[in-house]
């Protein structure tokens, strides 16, 4: 889909935006691939769009080109803000640039004015920690209609992974608990200036809006403790819990490994430590 914009190499030549490595930059180039990200996010048309480091604007210029009633580009390098800064006025009152730190960033507020959907390519040394976060929020439902982000595969396969596989971990279990969590599809290292070494992913979550009910701080500590030691019994790995006497409370062998549980079994456990009366 053409948007009238100058071709992305020419635009990331024009400003002098090779991509940094330690910013974790890979820029993504192919038109097909960005507006298949556009597409795989839903309808566009009625959300506000918050994108995290949007680097030259490949992926924005798709979400705007199918229909993105507003979006909300959060960039850390400088660089990229006057090539972000055409794209706006390509767009006008349709796309707002925030310069600055995604970590540091409060969300919720950017989504005030209506329903948001997150959609990103992620720079890969911050992508996993992003997550977590817009997964452990206090308030649920949360602000946010979906997810579609890219990560590594590894990553991804993590996100998606199910109890009694190699992959499951502590993101599989938070992912898994809160929301629908699937891989939409992959996309290749070529497809990137400069090409990583491994397949990327892009991943949809959905929230779900009444998940099992347990407190998401006690849940993390379950899950650390339990996946810290993976290959230990849990009534090794969750000693710091209470051992023996947290996983008899909750009618859980503990003989078994972190791996073998249900999101359940976590939930569960976790609001066994929240009671304290075992």
């Amino acid at each position: 889909m053409s948007d009238g914009l100058p071709p992305l190499r020419e635009v990331i030549e024009r400003h002098g935006l090779a991509a940094k490595k330690s910013l974790g930059q890979n820029f993504l180039l192919d038109l097909n691939l960005t507006g298949k990200i556009a597409r795989a996010a839903g309808d566009l048309t009625l959300a506000t769009i918050i994108e995290v480091g949007p680097g030259p604007g490949g992926l924005t210029r798709a979400l705007l080109a199918h229909g993105a009633r507003k979006v909300v580009a959060i960039e850390r390098d400088e660089r990229c803000l006057d090539a972000l800064a055409e794209i706006a006025g390509h767009y006008p009152g349709r796309l707002e640039v925030m310069a600055g730190d995604a970590l540091k960033a409060d969300f919720a507020a950017l989504a005030s004015d209506g329903p948001a959907r997150i959609v990103a390519n992620l720079p890969y040394n911050i992508g996993t920690e992003l997550l977590v976060r817009w997964l452990s929020l206090a308030d649920w439902p949360p602000f946010y209609m979906s997810m579609t982000l890219m990560f590594q595969r590894e990553v991804a396969e993590r996100i998606v992974a199910e109890p009694g596989s190699q992959a499951y971990g502590r993101l599989g279990v938070l992912a898994g608990w809160r929301t629908q969590a699937r891989i939409a599809f992959d996309v290749p290292p070529q497809a990137f200036t400069p090409p990583p070494k491994v397949t990327s992913s892009v991943v949809n979550l959905i929230p779900r809006i009444s998940p099992l009910n347990a407190d998401v701080r006690v849940i993390g500590r379950v899950t650390e403790a339990a996946f810290g030691q993976r290959r230990k019994m849990l009534r090794q790995s969750l000693k710091s819990l209470g051992g023996e006497r947290l996983l008899q409370a909750t009618g859980i062998d503990p003989t078994r490994r972190a791996e073998t549980l249900s999101i359940a079994e976590f939930v569960a456990l976790a609001n066994a430590v929240s009671a304290g009366d075992w």
